[in-house]
């Protein structure tokens, strides 16, 4: 999923509640004026994607979102739509602008009626008004039902702010979520949107600012941001023509214990293929002679010891420590050396697993980790279930816990660095849900440390490069993609930044 014309600035539910604050206390914008705005925007581009809809269901809740809706309706009745307006909450208990808004609808000829399924037949488009940003409890009874119902009603869904039923701040669904089909959010991108099951709710993310000031934003800082390939346009600089293979670094890839060698090969050409100058391999002594077949550019080496090992870390500039390392005693000890070796690490699959049974471990801030939730679970000692209920405070802890630079691998991919900064990526799809990718994440990564990047930039434009290579390699065809499908992709956008 691309995104390339929504705002950087994330936001959790709070900050957005400020923001509105800001706009309706100190700068004087009624709060109904913001929700007309609002009503305007959702319907011009409900006609914008479905310009032949003449029959619409409303679905509204009990409070602003609900106000939204009621907008929605009365602008839809009066381009001469056929309008039909479900509520789901108590009427009576609306209070200021959403109240306005239902007075005024049943004023344009319109009135509301308690919500059943069959208030969506022959619908063309449901617009979500059930639930704002400020759920923050399980969807239960008649209204999962409902949700359940829109869901299952094959009309497409226009969600206003949010689908309801998913968590603003997380991305989680609380028990029942709706599945849009797309969503137009409202004066600040809500963070929920991007990442675990926000991608799968949301569908295509539009955003309006209601026109409000830029100053607001200089008022509350955002939460998060949102990254793009674009973001990191020319920062790897056009190569000097006298340039010469030590210059773009060397890559020592330590890895592929028995059964495993595929991981560190695939690491390792993606190292190439992101431009690091040498890529080496340290494996097994059995592996050593079929590391480079098919890609002689890559230098196998058999190591079983330490020393061996210490050897080929004194040339490297960068390692990348995990793909396909095991768990066994080689695994440990090639583990000891690499995090003794005082070089940039970029630490990923069993190096992780490893690196959680040692409570001790810490790395530095010019290191790189990229668990997926399951390592992320076993690092915080806690479950990928836990991870995933909250991607972002778990991403967190593992910073504050590691001391590293954290990518934290998943739909809406997050990544954190040690000063305070957290990033989400907005490109990737399921078609990447297989072997090996994360292998080809740990490559980019370390090859465009190698090449100079600070850990905290290669971590990020890593993670949006493979995705972005990922999204080409997928195209139309996501099931079957191979992680080595990405190598050609890579070798096209490494060049674009």
């Amino acid at each position: 999923m691309s995104n390339t014309r929504l705002p950087d600035r994330l936001y959790r539910a709070a900050s957005v509640r400020e923001l509105d604050r800001i706009a309706i206390e100190e700068l004087g914008i009624p709060g109904a004026t913001l929700m007309a705005r609002a009503g305007e925007a959702a319907l011009e581009l409900l006609l914008r994607i479905w310009p032949r809809a003449k029959a619409l269901a409303v679905v509204c809740g009990a409070g602003n979102n609900a106000g939204d809706g009621y907008v929605v309706a009365r602008l839809a009745k009066g381009q001469g739509m056929n309008v039909r307006v479900a509520d789901l909450g108590d009427p009576t208990r609306l209070r200021g602008d959403a109240r306005g808004a239902r007075l005024a609808l049943e004023g344009a000829g319109v009135q509301p009626v308690p919500f059943a399924p069959a208030e969506l037949v022959g619908a063309e488009v449901i617009v979500d008004a059930v639930f704002g940003t400020g759920l923050d409890r399980t969807v239960e009874g008649r209204w999962a039902s409902a949700i359940a119902s829109m869901n299952a009603s094959s009309v497409p869904i226009l969600a206003l702010d949010i689908p309801s039923g998913l968590n603003a701040d997380t991305g989680r669904v609380m028990g029942e979520a709706v599945r849009a089909t797309a969503t137009v959010t409202f004066i600040g991108l809500k963070q929920g949107l991007f990442t675990g099951d926000g991608p799968d709710r949301c569908g295509r993310i539009h955003f309006h600012d209601l026109a409000v000031p830029d100053s607001i934003y200089q008022r509350r800082p955002p939460d998060a941001s949102l990254d793009r390939l674009e973001n990191f346009h020319a920062v790897l600089g056009v190569r000097p023509r006298g340039a010469h293979k030590g210059r773009f670094g060397h890559v020592l890839v330590i890895g592929g214990d028995s059964g495993y060698l595929g991981a560190a090969r695939l690491a390792a050409e993606a190292a190439l293929r992101s431009g690091a100058g040498l890529v080496s391999v340290a494996s097994r002594v059995a592996h050593a002679h079929v590391i480079n077949a098919g890609r002689p550019e890559i230098m196998g080496h058999g190591v079983e010891t330490k020393a061996e090992l210490n050897a080929l870390i004194r040339r490297a500039d960068v390692i990348a420590l995990g793909p396909g390392l095991g768990q066994s005693s080689w695994a440990r000890r090639m583990l000891e050396s690499a995090l003794g070796a005082e070089k940039p690490l970029v630490v990923d699959a069993d190096g992780l697993n490893l690196l959680a049974e040692n409570k001790d471990a810490r790395l530095t801030s010019s290191s790189v980790m990229t668990p997926h939730p399951g390592e992320a679970g076993r690092l915080l000692n806690s479950s990928a279930a836990a991870v995933e209920a909250d991607r972002f405070a778990a991403l967190s802890s593992l910073v504050e816990r590691y001391l590293a630079v954290c990518v934290l691998k998943g739909a809406g991919t997050l990544t954190a660095v040690p000063d305070g900064g957290l990033y989400v990526c907005a490109d990737g799809n399921p078609g990447m849900a297989t072997g090996g990718m994360g292998d080809v994440l740990t490559g980019v990564v370390a090859a465009l440390m190698a090449q100079g990047m600070r850990a905290q930039t290669a971590a990020r434009a890593g993670v949006c490069l493979h995705a972005r290579a990922g999204d080409l390699a997928a195209g139309r065809l996501e099931r079957g993609t191979l992680a080595s499908d990405l190598m050609p992709q890579l070798r096209i956008l490494v060049n674009e930044i």
